[in-house]
């Protein structure tokens, strides 16, 4: 029976056989799902994986629109006053259509990226607790969490980062520079072969990685924070009380990711508008601070908190709501 300190706390605590009173961080899992899936196997893992694509792609793409108005923002601070101003020039002057400019490459980018970034996720966060062993990783549980969340999210960004480039260039040309995504797919490709569709990964990077390290430790520990202040064991609560936790504790982390990861955000917009032809990615970053200044890092940061909160509150609540409907547990428990 596999011992593993996962983000989905089952309800029975192991026991270690020692004096030394134990938390339920250690939690004793078993051999299957209700649905007949082993735990930690590659079935395992790959409904990890699907259950991040229904989290990521869906809820990308239904915020579309304030997506839209963000890079906008960023890259021409003055375009618009504010959201809906921005949503009624765009509908005047390009058609409803218009605020959903970049859904074709939202959906696929966020799709891939939610498949590496969950299914990554729980793979590393096993095997790095396997490494250490499970008292060090119950007791260094917030390491583990920004390790394997780390890991999960380079590769992630691999995935998404063509997608991003085109959804980006095709969001902040006025009027857009593609059609739609194979469009611009092809329209990047033709003139800088498809490394052009990759000139954004290390400032990708420089955004998703701490973003994604803050996403899941901080709502890893402010679930357990939750069930914690509630006075019942999470077990004797519904569902719907269950994945309502995930939400809550997701909008929280959200805030938490938009802030730290919002400089580089702006600069990923930015260079993938702004990026000339042969300009390596750190002058382009150079070039771009030195007109924008520290101040211009943060444009957009109020639009950006309010979508990304919802975004990570209703990407936990899928991700447990699908790993509930496989028989998998909701995530975390009391501490």
């Amino acid at each position: 029976m596999p011992l593993f300190p996962s983000s989905s706390s089952i309800n029975t605590a192991f026991t270690a056989p020692s004096s030394k009173k134990t938390e339920n961080f250690w939690i004793r899992a078993p051999a299957e799902a209700k649905g007949g899936i082993k735990l930690y196997s590659t079935d395992f893992y790959l409904a990890c994986t699907l259950g991040g694509i229904l989290a990521c792609g869906p809820t990308h793409t239904a915020v579309t629109p304030l997506d839209l108005v963000k890079c906008r923002r960023q890259v021409n601070p003055t375009l618009y006053t504010g959201n809906f101003q921005a949503w009624k020039s765009i509908i005047a002057t390009e058609g409803f259509g218009g605020i959903w400019t970049g859904l074709g490459a939202t959906l696929i980018g966020y799709s891939f990226q939610g498949a590496g970034k969950y299914g990554f996720y729980e793979l590393f966060k096993k095997k790095y607790a396997d490494i250490v062993g499970e008292e060090t990783a119950h007791n260094y549980r917030t390491s583990l969490y920004l390790a394997a969340s780390a890991s999960a999210e380079v590769i992630a960004d691999v995935l998404l980062c063509p997608w991003e480039a085109i959804k980006v260039r095709t969001q902040t040309t006025i009027p857009p520079f593609a059609s739609s995504v194979f469009d611009g797919y092809k329209k990047i490709t033709a003139v800088e072969g498809v490394s052009g569709l990759y000139k954004g990964l290390t400032p990708l990077w420089a955004r998703q990685v701490p973003y994604t390290m803050v996403k899941f430790a901080s709502f890893e520990r402010t679930v357990e924070a939750i069930y914690n202040m509630l006075p019942k064991e999470k077990s004797e609560y519904s569902m719907l009380t269950q994945t309502g936790v995930s939400f809550l504790g997701g909008y929280i982390a959200g805030v938490f990711c938009a802030v730290v990861s919002h400089p580089a955000d702006v600069m990923v917009s930015k260079i993938n508008a702004e990026k000339q032809p042969g300009e390596s990615v750190g002058a382009a970053v150079g070039r771009i601070y030195g007109k924008i200044g520290f101040a211009g890092l943060w444009n957009g940061l109020p639009v950006r908190i309010v979508m990304i909160g919802t975004l990570t509150g209703l990407q936990w609540l899928l991700y447990d709501s699908f790993k509930a409907a496989v028989g998998f547990p909701t995530t975390g428990g009391k501490k």
